[in-house]
Order: structure tokens, then C-alpha cells, then sequence
């Protein structure tokens, strides 16, 4: 009876053993077109440090730019047989290798994506309130009126909600008139081809108190505006900026006391963490019933930028 009783023992052990390497076994994919942009490495690095607490076999692809590309790199890891895949990219655009997880039954939830009947969910940051915080900023600094240009990208669904937020809070001033809205080339992270397509607005707008400010959706359009105002000599005339993800630059330009006056931090590692949960969530069986699960932001201005 003991022999037997042991015999059992040891085969529960070898049984639980296997289930925990089956479990530490797991495969996600991590996908995004993204990686130079530093909210990116932020959400990644809260990813990375969740997924190897739980043992997970983590796969970051970096398509560099190319959405398209997006697709087969999600029938790539599909055919991998991963366990389940994350996506950073508008999944309206993807939505062919969504359809192939979505046949092979492999989970794909959204990392700052954009919500879609094809995710489990898309984890990320309250885009409707951020940009209504930044561009009420700039409508009272500037007393509801003056020249507004706008930075842009409405191919990112986050982003693009942002751009629709701050048009509609602009529009309730008749005063405030958006002379330009930008959408930069964002290969290289959105600076400098920001900074040369601002240098280009101001030249067509040479007049003191001509702009009164700049509202960018996220904070490299920002910075690379500010640039563009200080090296064109018409940082004396307060032209207030503001971003969105107060990133370190964008933060050391706000400490500064310059032109560039309020950013909202995101909590990129906290969504980074808060994907690998939803993704952990779905890996034990769990139906997720919320189609984005929001990650608290916080305004960054001069009065606050140290302790942030």
C-alpha cells in the first residue's frame, strides 16, 4: 500500500511539474511598426518585466514603420503556434492576420491599439480625456483666441482620437481659429520632419502673435515645433506648446520654462503591465467583457515636472 501510495506521489508531482513547464512554455508575439517610438519601448518594458515573472516565451517583432507588413508577421507567429499575440498598431489596417488568429483560435489583445471586434481588448490610456486636458490648457493660456496648429496622425486610432478630441474642444471657441493640421512623417520618431514642416508655418505666418500656440497629439511634433520656434528667433513670443505622453525630453523642455509648457504622462510601463495581465487573464479562460481597459494619465506642467 505504501509502494502504491508513493508510486501515486511521485506521479502527481510529475504530473504538476509538467503543468508548470507547460505553463512556463508559453509563447506570445509582441507586434508593432513602432518600436522607435519611446512610448513603445516603455509599454515593452512593462511587458517584458510581467511576461518573465510568468515564465512566458516573449517574441518582440519590429516591422519598422511598415503596418502592411504587420499582417504576415501575424501569420508568421501564427504558424508558430504561438499562444497568443499582442498587437501596437491600428487593427483596422491588420485585419486580414487578425481573421487567421482568429481562425487558428489564438487570442490577440491590443497595446495601445485601437478597439476592434477582433481583439480581446486594447489596453491603454484614456485618449478622449488626455487630448480635452491639453487643449483646454491651450484655450485658456491663450484667453480663447488666436492661431492654432495642430499635429496629427490619425492612421494610429489613438492617436487619431486624440486630433478629434482637441478639433472639437478648439471649435467651441469662435475665436480660436486651427491654421494648419499637420500630420508629421513618423519614420524616425516624428522630430525632425515636425521641425521642418513648422519651419515651413512659420515663414507663412512672420508675424509677432501670429501663432498663439501649438497642440500636438503626442510629444515628438511638439518637440521638434519647439525647435523650430527657437531656431527661427520667435521663442520671445509665447507661443504655448503642448504634447502627450510626457516623455524625458518633454519633460526636461517643460522644466525649462519655455514655449513647451504641458504634456499628460501616460503610464507606459503600467499599460505594458496591464497587457500582459489581460493577455494572462485570457491565457487561464477568462472572458474579458471590457472592449479597452483604461490606464490612469496625469497633466505634467512646470509646477509638477519634478515630482512626476
Amino acid at each position: 500500500m505504501r509502494k502504491l501510495m508513493k508510486s501515486m506521489a511521485v506521479t502527481l508531482a510529475s504530473a504538476l511539474m509538467l503543468a508548470a513547464g507547460a505553463q512556463a512554455a508559453e509563447k506570445v508575439a509582441v507586434i508593432t511598426p513602432y518600436l522607435a517610438q519611446p512610448g513603445t519601448q516603455f509599454y515593452l518594458e512593462g511587458f517584458q518585466a510581467a511576461a518573465g515573472e510568468k515564465g512566458w516565451d516573449v517574441n518582440v517583432i519590429d516591422t519598422a514603420g511598415d503596418v502592411a507588413a504587420v499582417i504576415s508577421r501575424i501569420e508568421d507567429a501564427v504558424n508558430q503556434n504561438v499562444d497568443a499575440i499582442v498587437i501596437n498598431v491600428d487593427p483596422t489596417q491588420v485585419a486580414a492576420g487578425l481573421e487567421v488568429a482568429k481562425q487558428a483560435e489564438i487570442p490577440v489583445i491590443g497595446m495601445d491599439s485601437g478597439a476592434d471586434a477582433l481583439l480581446v481588448t486594447n489596453v491603454t490610456s484614456n485618449g478622449y480625456a488626455m487630448a480635452a486636458e491639453t487643449a483646454t490648457y491651450i484655450a485658456d493660456r491663450i484667453g480663447g483666441k488666436g492661431n492654432v496648429v495642430m499635429f496629427v496622425f490619425d492612421p494610429f486610432p489613438p492617436v487619431q482620437i486624440r486630433g478629434v478630441i482637441a478639433d472639437a474642444v478648439f471649435g467651441n471657441f469662435p475665436d480660436i481659429e486651427v491654421i494648419d493640421r499637420v500630420t508629421p512623417d513618423v519614420q524616425d520618431g516624428g522630430i525632425a520632419d515636425s521641425r521642418a514642416k513648422m519651419e515651413a508655418i512659420l515663414a507663412a505666418h512672420p508675424e509677432k502673435g501670429s501663432i498663439a500656440a501649438v497642440w500636438a497629439a503626442w510629444d515628438q511634433p511638439a518637440l521638434g515645433a519647439l525647435q523650430a520656434i527657437e531656431d527661427a528667433g520667435r521663442a520671445d513670443e509665447g507661443i504655448v506648446i503642448t504634447g502627450i505622453d510626457a516623455n524625458p525630453q518633454a519633460r526636461e523642455a517643460i522644466a525649462a520654462g519655455g514655449n513647451f509648457e504641458a504634456s499628460v504622462a501616460q503610464d507606459f510601463v503600467g499599460i505594458g503591465t496591464a497587457t500582459a495581465d489581460a493577455v494572462a487573464r485570457t491565457l487561464a479562460g477568462e472572458t474579458i467583457k471590457e472592449r479597452a481597459i483604461y490606464v490612469p494619465a496625469k497633466l505634467v506642467t512646470a509646477a509638477n515636472v519634478d515630482g512626476q
